[in-house]
């Protein structure tokens, strides 16, 4: 899917998630999603340290770089596409890190409904 064509969990157009790191699955800075994103990195979330150190105790350290992946390590405070079963399960603890709904795509809706991601949206006005 090009990103012109990708939608929010809103309907609208995706907007950009995060360019300082550079996200997205396609390191395009927009959490679009393809056939081969089996993670489905769709949720544009702002991390924080509690969410790091979940991330991190699950098995998922966000916070070493891995240059070879083009990965910077992220520190509390960054933009992030991050894997829609990560912030559900985040969710679940009761550490899910909030998020910018117009950024986040609208295949995170195949795992969780729309009212529960609202209630973390930061981008609202």
């Amino acid at each position: 899917m090009k990103r012109e064509d990708a939608k929010n969990v809103l309907g609208g157009p995706l907007e950009t998630c995060g360019t300082n790191p550079v996200t997205g699955y396609f390191r395009d800075g927009c959490c679009t999603t393809g056939p081969t994103d089996h993670g489905a990195h769709v949720v544009c979330v702002k991390v924080n340290e509690e969410f790091l150190s979940f991330s991190r105790s699950q098995g998922n350290d966000l916070t070493t770089p891995y240059p070879q992946y083009n990965f910077p390590g992220l520190k509390p405070g960054d933009r992030w596409c991050l894997c829609a079963s990560r912030w559900v399960e985040a969710h679940k603890a009761g550490l899910a890190p909030k998020l910018f709904i117009n950024a986040t795509h609208e295949r995170v809706l195949d795992f969780v409904d729309v009212d529960t991601l609202l209630k973390y949206a930061i981008d609202l006005v």
